[in-house]
């Protein structure tokens, strides 16, 4: 047998994808299929950003560009990220890459070693973890709680940091749970930061443009305090429909963004050019198209509240971002895998148990509502359905 490297055996997954392989082949057998499981919008990519691919293919863009991407996309990016956050970005900070775990992958290898802390939010996208194991790192969670209205919590984030604490992962707004953090948490947060420098921040913003009741988004870069220790996480798959693109960019601190393109040369060379000029075009193209698909995503948000809430041992919050809900399942006798596998094999609905998410998941699961209002109401007839068929004791 091979003997491989140990640290490949520490390596996790996103079951969201093994939740999908099951739908799909389930679907295929002939089996009706609602997926609440799988978070990528159900919209097209906007004609005009798929039309600049197909310019930059005929126009002979097929070789390789600069690691970390052309510099037209570059300036587009930093203007976009000043005038949404307030925080002067230079295009030479500015990262492409081929998808948001990308930077993950790059920030949480940069700083995790066997003997430092890494924070990160749980429940909370799972390779934050995964990664962290990988690198030998101690993997630290910091508990994302429903009476907090699944935002993190200043106090207790601080409470977990230790002299071996290197990094520090946020994400807001949230995936599993649809949280948004409140800017004074974020206040007390930086403050009780002033006297770490030595400890650098992920803020995982890929959500940050789908907010919702008048919420605005807060982003880390705007903290001056601490701008100099911030990665942003930021992409195009959520906002502008783009999943299976694999765009996305980081911007980096001064002190890590040559570490981070000598990685790209290293790894991915670059990211494919048809695609950096697409991310072109919906950058400084017509925003109509995200407008629109974010107040779809709230009407779709108060329909899959009020229903959750209907079922039958079910409690769910209000999400305040992303698109998804993260309704509380405690009072139906369930734990949540078993809960989420039976509704997609004997319900046709698929969702994601919580724990997937961390151990804080346990007693939810995630709807997803990237759906039609129509799939939304037929799932969650099913769910209703079946949990009512299939009562267990609290």
């Amino acid at each position: 047998m091979f003997r491989t490297v140990a640290q490949f055996d520490r390596i996790g997954e996103e079951n969201a994808f093994a939740v999908l392989a099951r739908a799909t082949a389930l679907a295929r057998a002939g089996r009706d299929i609602i997926n609440l499981g799988i978070g990528q919008p159900d919209f097209r990519t906007p004609d005009h950003i798929v039309e600049a691919a197909v310019k930059a293919l005929r126009d002979g863009e097929h070789g390789y560009t600069p690691a970390t991407g052309i510099l037209p996309l570059r300036e587009a990016v930093a203007a976009d990220v000043t005038k949404r956050t307030g925080a002067p970005v230079s295009p030479d900070n500015v990262v492409i890459v081929p998808g948001g775990k990308v930077t993950m992958f790059a920030a949480i290898l940069m700083f995790g070693e066997p003997g430092a802390d890494i924070l990160y939010p749980d429940p909370g996208f799972p390779i934050y973890r995964s990664m962290i194991e990988f690198t030998g790192a101690r993997p630290v969670p910091v508990p994302i709680r429903e009476e907090n209205s699944f935002a993190f919590s200043a106090e207790e984030t601080l409470a977990l940091i230790t002299p071996a604490t290197r990094l520090i992962i946020l994400n807001s707004p949230a995936n599993p749970t649809g949280g948004v953090t409140p800017k004074a948490e974020i206040d007390k947060l930086v403050a009780g930061l002033a006297d770490r420098p030595d400890i650098a921040i992920l803020s995982d913003e890929i959500y940050g443009q789908m907010t919702y009741d008048g919420l605005g988004h807060t982003s880390l870069l705007s903290y001056p305090e601490i701008r100099d220790r911030v990665i942003l996480l930021d992409g195009w798959s959520k906002t502008y429909a783009m999943t299976g693109w694999r765009m996305g960019y980081a911007v980096w601190p001064e002190a890590l963004v040559d570490k981070v393109r000598k990685l790209a040369v290293n790894c991915w060379s670059c990211v494919n050019a048809p695609a950096q000029w697409a991310g072109l075009a919906a950058l400084t193209g017509p925003q109509d198209a995200v407008s629109a698909m974010v107040a779809e995503f709230d009407r779709r948000r108060r329909v899959v509240v009020e229903e959750a809430n209907k079922l039958p041992g079910v409690s769910c919050a209000t999400p305040k971002g992303a698109f998804y809900a993260f309704p509380n399942i405690g009072m139906t006798g369930w734990k949540a895998k078993p809960l989420a596998s039976a509704l997609l094999e004997e319900a046709g609905v698929a969702t994601i148990g919580g724990p997937d998410f961390g151990v804080h998941g346990e007693g939810y699961i995630r709807l997803s509502y990237a759906n039609s209002t129509e799939n939304i109401l037929k799932a969650m007839g099913r769910i209703g359905d079946f949990l009512t068929k299939n009562a267990k004791a609290a």
